[in-house]
């Protein structure tokens, strides 16, 4: 997991995304203004800043020239095509628009520290091991074959650790698409997982919603 600085002035906001971070397992590095994010990174090590750009006493455009070398997603409610290409024209990692889904966040993070070489390529649990890069999977060090769409579950239920979604979620982020009509395919799919991988006692049904990797 990765180190995370967090600049975001709003407190709600903040320990929303602080909360959900620490769910799947980052460190989480909090700051309230520009000036005291500059302070804060060069004095830890940090993988990656989620940075507000409309800041107190430093905006989070000005705190980006004084951290660079460091991965970063802007977070802001700018959401205009000149803010937006002046983020990554600075050389941010990513930018994503207030409101936002949590998920996604997630998902963003995650694809910034694989590419940025601070996010393992593997996970292990219990006897489990997953090679995210080779898309293998191996129980007790033998390799167990899954589907594609299998793989593609897991790795989402291994993303979000931790935090329950719902069957209509988890089509949507494993599946690629939105879809209102029946949802037993991952019923059928997670039971398929708990068999093969041995993960009864892991992969839990929320009640009325849908399943949650517990970790």
């Amino acid at each position: 997991m990765a180190t995370i600085l967090i600049v975001e002035d709003e407190i709600p906001i903040h320990e929303l995304i602080r909360r959900n971070l620490q769910a799947v397992g980052h460190i989480c590095l909090s700051a309230f203004d520009g000036k005291e994010a500059i302070q804060i990174q060069a004095q830890k090590e940090v993988d990656l800043i989620l940075l507000d750009v409309m800041l107190p006493e430093v905006d989070g455009y000005d705190v980006f020239q004084q951290v660079r070398g460091t991965p970063t997603i802007f977070l802001t409610a700018r959401s205009s095509l000149s803010d937006k290409v002046k983020g990554l024209t600075l050389g941010a990692d990513d930018y994503l628009v207030k409101p936002f889904e949590m998920l996604e966040l997630l998902a963003r993070i995650d694809a910034v520290l694989r590419r940025t070489k601070k996010e393992s390529k593997s996970f292990e649990l219990d006897a489990l091991r997953i090679d995210f890069e080779r898309r293998q999977v191996f129980l007790n060090e033998s390799p167990v074959e899954c589907t594609p769409k299998e793989f593609d579950l897991l790795e989402v239920l291994v993303t979000n650790r931790n935090i329950a979604l719902s069957r209509e979620k988890l089509i949507e982020l494993a599946w690629d698409f939105d879809y209102a009509g029946d949802t037993r395919t991952v019923d059928v799919h997670i039971q398929k997982l708990r068999k093969k991988l041995d993960m009864e006692n892991r992969i839990k049904t929320v009640y009325k919603m849908g399943y949650r990797l517990e970790v």
